[in-house]
């Protein structure tokens, strides 16, 4: 089946709130057919971005499967749709990891279900979205949208302090987000007359000379919302409320995309439309994603709630994510790609094991737990797996994603490169410790030597996260190769920029990357030209 004529990308947006109007059609009474058609219609969202994958050509660097049609033409703006080598693995993580939430709701949300589903699925269609819109106002609607059902989900479903952590989650969010507007009307305005008319088509935009001083401000401004959804420190203080008051469905899709939404951000907006100001902040945002690295980790040996321990290396391990971007040289950004999809797979596991555990003894804090190995030897091998691959264990994904952000920061800055290096031995210490104290040991409590090991629907969640932490472990060129040509060109957006020389002297050694490392060898020891490395 082709999928390059047809409007693949608008029917994956489409599923699902195709979805929401059959679940709004069913009694309310019957939940476990409300249930099960969330899961399907998510999942059917999920197979049919696999076919989007199988056909997408790696050695293309511009937009695949672009659909394009007038939309508020009196602004300029358009309904325009499409994927990248940037975009894509990010498009195959939400749809991915929206079933496994959705399966992960099937015990623990007993009330208004079928809200909930509805939420659920609204949620996918606005991740979706915002992965895959190529036009300025078409985004911010995707961006914006996605906050309402997550809103709800926190706000109906979530802890005893769930409107606080809403409230605070949705006006850190916006706060950004209104600058970021601003920014995209003075952008499309900045144009208006040596195009010719009004347009918001990020196709178009890209390349168009800007000056300098107003790229700076208009580089803040995106870059303030990007940071706050990554989130970056200091901007971060909203995301440990949020996580520990979501319910796992929400947390899980929380870290395992929403967080995503920054970083691609600032790949898809930030750094082609403004690619000086990219250059002049980045010592700026490298000091700030390194002090993100140290402080996550820091934090995160402290606590003793097992969601708000897993909330503050989220932190962490975002922080080697804009480490990598900024380092601006192919092996650091696929790296940062990688560990986009890396985070949200094994940090996704994390929560989805701690909301396991919560139904099961209703506390999350790790004083309450211990000698759980005893009792739960499956739900112990999973834990132990998914908390190695957080680590960075060699042979699992997040040793793939950490040593290509290290080698690539590395060539730019051996300072940087060492700092982020220590964040990776205080992830060992914070996360080993809490194995230590959760799963081995004596038991605090008599009932944890009573509780039920996972059954099939847990496994049936955890089995294919733990298959795709092994595979990008040990076969990481299959994503890395979509990859290459979208990265190499937006190197040289920036690289191609007129302050770019001023800015940094040094740019052969940041920016100009010989095509034989496109390749990977260090995965690769024999690197094959790009027509000629298989499927």
């Amino acid at each position: 089946m082709s999928l390059t004529g047809g409007p693949i990308l608008s029917i994956l947006i489409a599923i699902p709130l195709c979805g929401v109007l059959l679940l709004v059609c069913v009694d309310g009474t019957r939940e476990a057919l409300i249930k099960r058609l969330a899961l399907a219609i998510s999942s059917l969202d999920f197979f049919l971005s696999l076919m989007v994958y199988a056909q997408f050509d790696p050695a293309t660097a511009g937009m695949q499967f672009v659909e394009r049609a007038p939309w508020i033409e009196s602004i300029g703006s358009s309904y325009l749709l499409g994927v990248d080598g940037i975009s894509l693995p990010l498009l195959l993580l939400t749809t991915f990891l929206t079933p496994i939430a959705i399966l992960a709701s099937f015990s623990g949300i007993t009330n208004r279900v079928k809200a909930y589903m509805v939420c659920m699925l609204l949620l996918q269609a606005g991740m979706i979205g915002v992965f895959v819109a190529l036009d300025l106002v078409l985004f911010y609607l995707f961006w914006e949208g996605m906050l309402i059902p997550m809103y709800f989900l926190i706000g109906i479903w979530g802890g005893r302090r769930r409107v606080y952590a809403t409230l605070k989650f949705v006006l850190y969010t916006m706060a950004g987000s209104v600058l970021m507007l601003l920014a995209m009307i003075v952008v499309a305005f900045l144009h208006q007359e040596s195009m010719g008319r009004l347009t918001f088509d990020l196709t178009e935009l890209i390349g168009r000379p800007i000056p300098y001083g107003t790229q700076l401000w208009l580089f803040a401004a995106f870059a303030l919302a990007f940071a706050i959804k990554v989130p970056m420190f200091p901007f971060h203080t909203w995301l440990p409320d949020a996580h520990v008051e979501a319910p796992t469905a929400g947390s899980v899709l929380l870290a395992g995309v929403l967080l995503k939404m920054g970083t691609y951000g600032f790949l898809r907006f930030a750094l082609p439309l403004f690619p000086e100001a990219a250059v002049a902040f980045t010592p700026l945002i490298s000091v700030l994603a390194v002090i993100g690295i140290l402080y996550g980790a820091l934090v995160a040996m402290v606590q003793d709630d097992l969601k708000r321990l897993v909330a503050y290396s989220s932190v962490s391990h975002l922080g080697f994510v804009m480490l990598g971007i900024f380092a601006m040289n192919l092996q650091a950004v696929e790296g940062s790609i990688l560990q986009m999809v890396n985070h949200g797979l094994s940090t996704g596991a994390l929560f989805l094991l701690v909301g396991m555990i919560y139904e099961r003894r209703h506390t999350r804090m790790i004083e309450e737990f211990g000698g759980l190995s005893r009792a739960l030897p499956r739900f112990g091998l999973c834990f132990l797996v998914v908390m190695m691959s957080s680590i960075g264990l060699p042979g699992l994904n997040g040793f793939v994603g950490e040593f290509l952000i290290l080698a690539g920061t590395f060539r730019v800055h051996k300072g940087y490169a060492a700092l982020a290096a220590i964040g990776i031995i205080l992830a060992a210490v914070y996360m080993l410790w809490m194995w230590q104290r959760v799963m081995w040991g004596q038991s605090r409590r008599a009932d944890n030597l009573t509780l039920k090991d996972i059954g099939g629907r847990e496994m049936a969640m955890l089995i294919p996260i733990i298959l795709l932490i092994v595979w990008i472990g040990l076969n990481p060129n299959p994503l890395l190769r979509k990859m290459d040509a979208s990265v190499a060109q937006l190197i040289e957006q920036v690289a191609g920029s007129p302050q770019a020389d001023r800015l940094l002297p040094l740019r052969g050694s940041r920016f100009q990357v010989p095509r034989s490392e496109i390749a990977h060898p260090i995965f690769n020891p024999k690197p094959q030209t790009r027509n000629s490395r298989p499927m």
